[in-house]
């Protein structure tokens, strides 16, 4: 394959002693025009390659049958108002409606669809007032983290020219009582601060409805460290108002006040635990994993909230990790995770058990969606072969209803799922979910999609992919391994991942592999693997580090530079997760793993679809060029080296069904064409059951 010609440049660091050559620092910068013909040049040999593909057509009209479907997420009610968003077969993007009362007759509050010409401006949140009356939502151009913060009359549907507030990157409104204003997160939209710099420019404001926002009052400002974030809560009543300083994904401190009061006051320090605090009827509640692995649950009053005062009233459960906790219906709702798969508890709010909510079959579910002193809940459930759908339950009564549900073309009798168990190099018992065809027999020739995360506390659990169907009607198996670094089994588990622990992850990753060769479901040379963000590192280093194990390699939106990741987008608030190579001992471990630093000439590495976006504004796409032009110019390296650039998309990728068609199609063409696949089979409708 005739690559674009990409230069080498003889740029050395020396940092703590050592040599680190980084030939391609020049791509780092985007706007040059150089880079950007560099990356016009890669996107169109990648797209050519592709569309050359055989089975790529099929593979597009299938997942067009897959991905556009009609389907309901579980409504939010304020007042006696319900909202939700709904997509539609004809609709690339989702649409957020409202009733009023659950039967009331549907109507359209924003439908992004018609938000621009090419897609391109997005719907990030969505927050009613408590009495449903207005909405403050935001807008995300190129389907980009930055965006601009909206409000809007629900009646009338008429959106307010002055409640325009810029800068709202990290902001979740929070309304008071009266829904005359709310609190939110903002960031200075200014190009003279440096994009690694601006997470610690983040502020506390408080905006008025019909007033300038410039002129918000200031409630905290901003800590002037990058490397954190700082949010807030406010309790429905409005009477306590919490800040929140993150240090990464494993400890925070909490403030608190009195609203109208001037002074925050310290509520617990969190030195190596991580708190969350919800307020109701005058009690504080408080989810923590300090001293409890896998989470407990305290209650604090505000007229006593020295530590010795906390009184625990739901205690760390041995065996299931606590993963959240909500008052819904004037109770506790326990959202667990039992060996990766969900629980979801109902207990009073003195922590007595009460019932464990019925769920459809072994699966992921999210914790009920529901008010502190109503009834009715609801949650969303789906399992690798049950398509999403809603539930509705009495928190009273117990009874569980189907609400919505979603059909997808997929007869789902036909596959299986297994949930199996291997030991990692030092001897971890690692879980993983298989899914594959009932008839498919471990020949040892199976072509295997291995997929992982393994970082920030993030639990893969076994949900609906539709996606994953083409790949199973052509004999391959799917993998999905639940690696150290996230949050499947607590703390310890996360703890066991990060920092001068990520080795683990990586190990964790090639047992997983090592697994489904010695069991006969695949041999390397069949198997592929896939991760994106901190996945994307992850298979990076796999690459890497045992390239004849891989047969091939998808890597979406990833870190690859780990000693200048920092620099970039919002790196330097994964400084808790990963460390820095500003810092000596971090460097040794960075630069151990770096996948950048460690592609060597003369090693076979296995196929690469890079899949990167250009407004990713989170991990810098620089990580992707950077990988991709050292791969290319080794000498001897046959296998393909692509680089597939998402235009007007952000780290998420675009939210239109097209261009998630458009994606798919070209990601499993890529392992097709790899691995000589023949095309997709259709299937029968399957109902959510």
């Amino acid at each position: 394959m005739k690559y674009p010609a990409t230069r080498a440049e003889p740029i050395v660091d020396t940092l703590h002693g050592v040599q680190v050559a980084d030939p391609y620092r020049w791509l780092e910068d985007e706007k040059a025009s150089d880079v950007q013909g560099w990356m016009k040049a890669q996107d169109q040999l990648t797209r050519e390659w592709l569309a050359k593909v055989p089975v790529r057509d099929a593979l597009a009209k299938r997942f067009r049958e897959l991905f556009y479907q009609e389907s309901i997420f579980p409504p939010v009610r304020c007042g006696n108002r319900y909202f939700y968003f709904r997509t539609h077969k004809d609709k690339e993007k989702a649409i957020l409606y409202w009733r009023e009362g659950e039967a009331g007759a549907e109507k359209v509050l924003l439908d992004p669809n018609g938000w621009s010409q090419d897609g391109s401006v997005s719907l990030g949140f969505a927050v009613p007032s408590w009495d449903g009356r207005k909405l403050a939502f935001a807008q995300k151009p190129n389907a980009a983290d930055e965006s601009i913060l909206h409000v809007l009359d629900v009646d009338s549907g008429q959106w307010s020219q002055v409640d325009v507030i810029p800068g709202t990157k990290y902001a979740e409104p929070k309304w008071m009582p009266d829904g005359k204003g709310f609190y939110y997160e903002w960031l200075p939209v200014d190009d003279s601060i440096p994009v690694d710099q601006r997470p610690g420019y983040t502020e506390i404001r408080f905006h008025v409805l019909g007033t300038d926002p410039k002129k918000d009052a200031l409630v905290h400002p901003r800590t002037g460290d990058p490397s954190t974030f700082l949010s807030k809560d406010l309790s429905r009543d409005g009477k306590y108002l919490f800040l929140i300083v993150s240090r990464g994904w494993s400890e925070n401190d909490i403030y608190w006040k009195r609203v109208g009061e001037k002074d925050f006051r310290l509520l617990v320090k969190g030195t190596g635990a991580k708190y969350g605090v919800q307020a109701w009827k005058d009690q504080f509640y408080i989810t923590t994993d300090e001293g409890a692995p896998r989470q407990r649950v305290f209650r604090v009053s505000p007229e006593k909230t020295e530590r010795a005062a906390w009184q625990e009233i739901i205690p760390e459960d041995p065996v299931a990790s606590l993963e959240s906790a909500a008052i819904v219906g004037g109770h506790f709702a326990l959202g667990y995770l039992r060996d990766a798969t969900s629980e979801l508890r109902i207990a009073t709010l003195d922590g007595k058990p009460v019932r464990t909510v019925a769920l459809p079959t072994v699966g992921a579910a999210t914790n009920l969606v529901g008010l502190e002193d109503q009834d009715e809940a609801f949650f969303l459930f789906s399992s690798f072969t049950t398509p999403r759908q809603v539930y509705k339950t009495s928190i009273a009564s117990g009874k569980v209803e189907l609400w919505a549900r979603v059909e997808v073309p997929v007869d789902t009798e036909q596959y299986t799922v297994r949930q199996t168990f291997f030991p990692s190099k030092d001897g971890t018992k690692i879980p993983m979910f298989l899914v594959h065809r009932k008839d498919l027999k471990p020949d040892g020739q199976r072509p295997t999609l291995l997929y992982g995360y393994g970082g920030f506390n993030v639990s893969m659990q076994p949900s609906f992919r539709s996606s994953i169907f083409p790949w199973l009607d052509a004999g391959g198996v799917y993998a999905v391994v639940n690696l150290r670094g996230g949050g499947e089994y607590g703390k310890a588990w996360h703890e066991a991942g990060r920092l001068e622990r990520k080795q683990n992850v990586f190990d964790d990753f090639h047992a997983a592999a090592e697994y489904l060769v010695r069991e006969h479901y695949t041999r390397p040379d069949r198997l592929a693997i896939y991760g994106g963000s901190n996945g994307g590192l992850l298979v990076g280093a796999a690459m890497t580090q045992r390239p004849e194990l891989y047969g091939a390699v998808v890597c979406a939106v990833p870190l690859l530079d780990m000693v200048r990741y920092h620099q970039f987008g919002s790196g330097r608030t994964w400084i808790p997760e990963y460390g820095t190579a500003d810092k000596p001992s971090d460097f040794q471990v960075l630069y151990a793993y770096s996948p950048y630093h460690h592609l060597k000439t003369g090693v076979r590495y296995p196929p690469l679809l890079m899949m990167s976006a250009d407004h990713d504004d989170r991990v810098d796409p620089m990580h992707a060029r950077k990988f991709v032009a050292a791969l290319q110019n080794l000498e001897g390296v046959g296998a393909p080296a692509l680089l597939r650039i998402e235009a007007n998309a952000g780290h998420s990728g675009a939210d239109q069904v097209a261009k998630t068609i458009e994606s798919n199609a070209d990601l499993y063409a890529f392992l097709f064409e790899t691995f000589g696949m023949t095309g997709p089979a259709g299937g029968a409708t399957a109902q959510a059951r």
